[in-house]
């Protein structure tokens, strides 16, 4: 008998195609794919059921299908995916609280997959040049995804404690982009100007989609466990993605990177926590050995090769001089706006 296996988070770009391509594993037998929504893509032989994972019947689903294998890949990185910050929250804390509630009752249940991220390391200027997985933050995200990626990981340390026998495998990735995901960081990029912290061209490091839903389908079939760093090859400042997406940055103020960053949500251009705009100024890199030697994964897109492909996909901006001029200085509005409350009005 081949694995049962239950995907949470279809309805998003990630969660629906693993879900199809492990259907058409022939060492799968059964996949079941549950989201509060219909997914908008084809799911193959995958099964549907329309399933919230913060209602307790999660379990009802998890039983009737006798699942052996879970994979939690809905914890939703954007408030704007899920409606705003409160259910943001809720879907990923409380979710993961009652699906893994679920798993322990479950006696079939015996692997558990974890999409998680590297945001739970943080972005200071007192990081290390690379964080392996066994490293913690410097200073803890305190807000956003990147605080509730860390208490999902702790819920799931809980799960480990009072499962034992379960194979349990958190997979950490790098930020995922590519031509038909969206995410906060690809909204970024496409703005018409990038705002860049003033004195800082911070180091990322990226993973292609399709390199993500090949970790997370060699994650289900295969025997690894523990925590595994996924990124591509090599890393890429943020001037030179920049130069790569075709976007003229300006500099501003690292006090202003919040206001920005609320004013961008405002108008429905991109949402970044303080956390996120934090990483755009320190940076993070993450070590890779263990993907590579232990858990036997080889990405076939570096950083740079993965951001030229979602690239590929924008539309270049050449804006008139009177349109770059108005952006620019909206931009430097709010910095000059920073900068007078904080220095009372003695610019």
């Amino acid at each position: 008998m081949g694995q049962v296996v239950l995907v949470t988070g279809v309805s998003r770009y990630i969660g629906g195609v693993l879900a199809r391509r492990l259907a058409a594993d022939p060492s799968v037998d059964k996949v079941i794919g549950v989201d509060v929504i219909p997914p908008p893509r084809d799911l193959g032989a995958a099964e549907f059921v329309r399933a919230d994972i913060r209602n307790p019947m999660i379990g009802k689903v998890i039983a009737q299908g006798d699942v052996d294998t879970v994979v939690h890949a809905n914890v939703i990185a954007t408030p704007t995916f899920a409606g705003g910050r409160t259910p943001q929250k809720e879907i990923n804390v409380i979710g993961t609280m009652q699906l893994l509630a679920a798993c322990q009752k479950a006696s079939t249940v015996k692997r558990l997959v974890v999409k998680s991220t590297a945001a739970v390391y943080g972005s200071t200027p007192r990081d290390p040049a690379m964080f392996t997985e066994e490293m913690t933050a410097k200073r803890l995200p305190s807000s956003g995804f990147g605080k509730d990626s860390i208490e999902v990981e702790g819920y799931v340390r809980g799960f480990a404690r009072r499962r034992p026998d379960a194979e349990i495998l958190t997979l950490r990735f790098a930020n995922i982009i590519g031509p038909r995901i969206r995410t906060s960081i690809t909204d970024y990029f496409n703005l018409p100007v990038i705002p860049i912290p003033f004195g800082y061209d911070a180091r990322l490091q990226f993973f292609h989609e399709d390199d993500a839903i090949a970790a997370l389908a060699r994650g289900v079939t295969g025997t690894s466990t523990g925590v595994v760093n996924l990124a591509g090859d090599g890393v890429l400042t943020v001037m030179q993605a920049a130069a790569i997406a075709r976007r003229p940055f300006v500099v501003v103020p690292m006090a202003a990177a919040g206001p920005l960053g609320s004013l961008g949500k405002r108008f429905g251009l991109v949402d970044f926590s303080p956390d996120q705009m934090s990483f755009l100024a320190y940076g993070r890199g993450m070590d890779t050995t263990v993907m590579r030697e232990r858990f036997g994964f080889n990405p076939s897109f570096s950083t740079r090769a993965a951001f030229e492909d979602f690239a590929r996909t924008l539309s270049p901006i050449v804006p008139s001089f009177d349109a770059m001029s108005g952006a620019v200085g909206g931009v430097a509005g709010v910095a000059q706006q920073v900068l007078g409350r904080a220095t009372g009005g003695r610019l």
